[in-house]
């Protein structure tokens, strides 16, 4: 019995990807490295020093320093605020709003699933999805050793909700997110909010994949009695 969704934040509640693969290549170049905007989309759901370190193992043939990755951070940070400030904030993906009544009047439990650390979004949740989210029931970069694709934030994300594998479903957007949640033993369901091909999503292990949250907001049923 489905006791609980699993929400990832960025290109599954918020549209801020844009902003995200703008901040990284911009703000790597400024210290010898180099990222494109889809490698950003294909990173996505790893914490930041994760990034950091994948693009300093294949550039540098090592991990980036303590204050190295801090730094990096720190610029990208800095990029992504920008990059909002001139066009207002991340919006709200279409429709998602939808999914998370749905699932409230079910009476199921929605956890926060994230590798960011940028609080300028954790601190748009209650703005955006009030009554939604607790903090309690939210694990982001600062909770975890191991980021996405590794299933250690999915694992603490059953231990904060007191359930099983078998009673949760994660919403995902970005294959290393739905790597992580399928390593897991949670059911995933991924929608495509981003450039990447489906197959992606296939191949990372989704259960299901849907265009948007409409469709699955349509779905939900069939996912709460899978």
């Amino acid at each position: 019995m489905i006791k609980a969704f699993f929400f990832d934040m960025d290109g599954v509640l918020f549209d801020s990807m844009p902003g995200h693969a703008v901040a990284w290549v911009k703000a790597v170049r400024r210290y010898g490295l180099d990222m494109t905007a889809e490698e950003v989309y294909e990173s996505e759901g790893r914490t930041g020093a994760g990034t950091i370190n994948a693009l300093a193992r294949r550039i540098w043939g090592r991990d980036a320093s303590e204050q190295e990755i801090k730094d990096i951070y720190a610029a990208k940070s800095e990029v992504f605020n920008e990059y909002f400030r001139e066009r207002g904030e991340a919006p709200v993906i279409p429709g998602v709003a939808d999914v998370l009544d749905a699932v409230r009047t079910h009476g199921l439990m929605r956890v926060i699933v994230t590798g960011s650390g940028q609080l300028s979004l954790l601190d748009n949740l209650n703005k955006h999805f009030p009554g939604h989210f607790s903090r309690e029931l939210m694990v982001t970069a600062f909770d975890v050793t191991r980021g996405k694709p590794d299933p250690e934030p999915y694992l603490i994300a059953l231990q904060k909700a007191g359930i099983a594998a078998d009673e949760a479903i994660v919403v995902e957007n970005a294959p290393l997110g739905v790597q992580a949640a399928h390593a897991a033993g949670i059911f995933t369901v991924a929608v495509n909010t981003g450039p990447l091909p489906d197959q992606k999503l296939w191949d990372a292990g989704a259960d299901r994949v849907y265009p948007n949250m409409a469709a699955l907001v349509a779905d939900l049923h069939s996912l709460e009695t899978k």
